[in-house]
């Protein structure tokens, strides 16, 4: 089943259901290829990449933990699992995605500051890291480099753009980027912007979540201008929702990715959404991110549910340790996989 038949079911159930219809899907335009060879997932329904953060209380990692140590739900199912202990040993492809639109010519003075602080990424000499500015579209400012040297001074020469904030296009357009690195590479999205979306014309949340929930790109958010309404829906922080019936999930997720896109993104992919005022608030985020993105358990499952559509994950350890865990939350499934 395509993804677009997929939606007009996801519709006509919701509909059955609640009374009321999905506006229909828009065939997405044509987005300029981030790489001439596009590559295939290393994700897919028959193994399923988890990264998993455990933290104290205190901001400590929980190191040392064994398979035996966690249980991984799928849409409330027990899953037998692995967890890969060579995590913290590979190295990282940094796709760095910063907004240049709008206001965000006021937190230039940070940005300019960004590029010592990547060498937390790229410290095994191995690592490397692109820059890719956006507004109303996404464009490469730096191809993959090994040193922060390149990005920094990239960063130190940028140029405000339009009013737009087309975070749908740029995240679609890094995680192609991403995803044309070699498959022993750790893939990381950082992406610095504000939370919700203006003038993304490619990329509509339906897709965007099909493609993160399709790839193993771990998504670090920092946004400059924190969102003051509530969400209507938080897929990460509401665990007793987390069975709910797959559509559902589906719908409330694109009203959450129109809310603020940057964080359910970070979420869906089990990385980390943050927001900060000051120029020490915004290094130290950037630094909690980088160390807390090469502390990560990466658990693996091959799914027992063959339903094809958005799944809902949920991590958890066997003891109380006292700890948080942020989890990869959402998965996509293709028909026939």
């Amino acid at each position: 089943m395509r993804f677009g038949s997929f939606l007009a079911l996801s519709a006509f159930l919701w509909t059955t259901a609640q009374g009321q219809q999905l506006p229909p899907v828009e065939p997405p335009q044509p987005l300029p290829a981030a790489h001439p060879d596009a590559p295939t997932l290393r994700v897919t329904a028959n193994e399923v990449l988890v990264p998993t953060l455990v933290e104290k209380r205190g901001g400590g990692v929980v190191y040392g933990l064994k398979q035996g140590d966690f249980v991984l739900e799928d849409n409330g199912v027990p899953q037998k699992i692995r967890v890969q202990e060579e995590m913290d040993t590979a190295p990282v492809s940094l796709v760095v995605a910063v907004e240049l639109g709008g206001v965000s010519v006021l937190e230039f003075d940070k940005l300019a500051k960004l590029g010592p602080l990547l060498d937390l990424f790229l410290s095994d000499g191995r690592s490397q890291a692109a820059l890719v500015g956006f507004d109303s579209k996404p464009h490469l400012i730096r191809d993959y480099t090994h040193t922060s040297e390149d990005i920094n001074e990239a960063l130190k020469h940028l140029e405000p753009g339009n009013g737009g904030s087309a975070i749908l296009d740029t995240v679609g357009y890094a995680v192609d980027l991403l995803e044309s690195q070699p498959k022993e590479y750790r893939r990381v999205l950082l992406l610095i912007s504000e939370p919700r979306d203006h003038g993304s014309k490619h990329t509509k949340p339906e897709q965007l979540i099909k493609k993160i929930g399709g790839s193993d790109v771990l998504v670090l958010s920092v946004s400059f201008s924190p969102a003051r309404a509530e969400l209507l829906h938080d897929i990460k922080d509401n665990s007793d929702n987390r069975t709910m019936n797959m559509v559902s999930a589906l719908v409330m997720l694109v009203q959450a990715f129109k809310k603020n896109v940057a964080k359910e993104v970070a979420q869906m992919s089990g990385g980390e959404y943050t927001t900060f005022t000051g120029d020490k608030g915004f290094e130290q985020r950037v630094v909690n991110s980088a160390k807390h993105a090469r502390n990560r358990y990466l658990l693996t499952f091959s799914p027992s549910d063959p339903t094809p559509g958005l799944h809902t994950i949920r991590v958890r350890t066997t003891e109380d340790y006292g700890a948080r865990i942020v989890a990869r939350a959402n998965y996509w499934r293709e028909q026939g996989q």
